[in-house]
């Protein structure tokens, strides 16, 4: 089995995996956990937390709290993962402030979903005040997964995000306008939202609004003009058929 998890056809290694998983021991618990840390295939990686799941949890759990403290940063953000997948509320308490803030970019969106999913009721606004700390971070896909994590937690991100949007970093600012944005109509997508945001952010509300209505005035202008320019034409053809019965 450990030699089928190491093999080089990724195939291979999912199906391995999948075995491991639906015929579940704990002598294999070991192997599992230490593949976890350098998998290199995100299905095959996603199984094996699967397989993980299906041990009993006072054997996994103590195992996988071990990983959270590791020094490779996949070993980390997939003991995160598998956390998430178990959902036992009682290891809300492993998910440390350092964690939400890790300097890697991966380990860090996870501990902020598993945050969002472990957290008890009465501690979601501290969670917000602690996640805020982190908007502005990155790149477009970690500013999502902050976003999403965030409107997750619902209508106690508020507060924490009207104090940021007066922030005096510009993509602070912004990030916040546009979890906010995204808050109130998911539909809307982050990337509009975003860019909406640092609108607002650069012009000032006043100033953005009045640039929007412009715009809207001028691209239904635009669309007017079609409709002028064919009267004059429907006027001429009219005469040129009247010359012709005249003849």
């Amino acid at each position: 089995m450990t030699n089928a998890l190491g093999a080089e056809d990724s195939s291979i290694r999912l199906q391995t995996a999948l075995a491991v998983g639906s015929n579940p021991d704990p002598a294999f618990l070991e192997t599992i956990v230490e593949r976890c840390a350098v998998e290199p295939d995100f299905f095959v990686r996603d199984m094996l937390s699967w397989a993980l799941t299906r041990l009993p949890p006072e054997i996994s759990l103590p195992r996988i709290r071990q990983e959270l403290d590791s020094g490779r940063a996949q070993a980390r953000s997939q003991a995160l993962h598998t956390l998430s997948k178990i959902g036992d509320r009682n290891t809300w308490a492993w998910i440390t402030r350092d964690m939400l803030r890790d300097a890697d970019d991966e380990v860090a969106r996870t501990a902020w979903r598993v945050a969002v999913v472990l957290v008890p009721e009465d501690e979601e606004k501290d969670l917000a005040d602690e996640l805020v700390l982190q908007l502005g971070r990155g790149d477009r896909n970690v500013q999502l997964s902050l976003s999403r994590a965030l409107v997750d937690l619902g209508d106690v991100i508020k507060p924490a995000l009207e104090r940021a949007t007066e922030s005096s970093d510009p993509a602070v600012a912004a990030h916040a306008r546009a979890t906010e944005l995204l808050r109130q109509n998911p539909e809307s997508g982050f990337d509009v939202a975003l860019d909406e945001a640092k609108r607002v952010v650069a012009l000032g509300p006043e100033r953005a609004a009045a640039a929007m209505a412009a715009s809207a005035g001028t691209e239904a202008s635009e669309t007017a003009e079609p409709a002028e320019t064919t009267e004059p034409m429907e006027v001429a053809k009219a005469a040129e058929a009247s010359e012709c019965a005249d003849c």
